[in-house]
């Protein structure tokens, strides 16, 4: 298991990845639009197959997580590619991590709240704001949940 840097050596990988398992790299939140495959990030490799990515930005004394994804759920890549995060943030003496995820993503919610991340904000219908930039944003999400807020959780380290 071997856990790189998103560099301009790996960048193309890192385009496939979100073209073939998000349909693109764009990302609209509240926060923002972001072209995740333009973004600082860290890969998890084996066998030189990219099976999982964390995407990040920097603001002033917040670093915030875009996108984390994992091709295998269960194994451990999340937590992985979620730590390497929270020790640079540390190594650069920022003490916030925050990240914005809907409301259907219970997965998500579970993942990052038994990590010691907690609900800071819930934004009623931002979504509905995002799709008038990104329209391809589904209606109806996981477990067949509308999709319709966004939640802001953070993590004070």
């Amino acid at each position: 298991m071997t856990v790189f840097t998103i560099t301009e050596h790996n960048r193309e990988k890192v385009i496939e990845f979100f073209n073939e398992h998000w349909g693109s790299p764009e990302m609209v939140i509240s926060s923002g639009t972001y072209n995740c495959s333009e973004l600082d990030g860290f890969v998890f490799q084996e066998n030189n197959q990219l099976l999982g990515l964390v995407t990040y930005v920097f603001h002033d004394e917040e670093v915030e997580i875009i996108s984390l994804d994992s091709i295998l759920e269960g194994k451990g890549i999340g937590s992985l590619l979620t730590k390497e995060v929270e020790e640079l943030v540390q190594r650069k003496g920022i003490k916030t991590i925050s990240l914005v995820t809907t409301n259907d993503n219970l997965n998500a919610l579970k993942f990052y709240q038994k990590r010691g991340y907690k609900i800071d904000a819930v934004f009623p219908n931002a979504v509905e704001q995002a799709r008038k930039i990104k329209p391809t944003i589904p209606l109806i999400g996981n477990d067949g949940i509308p999709i319709r807020d966004e939640l802001r959780l953070i993590k004070n380290l």
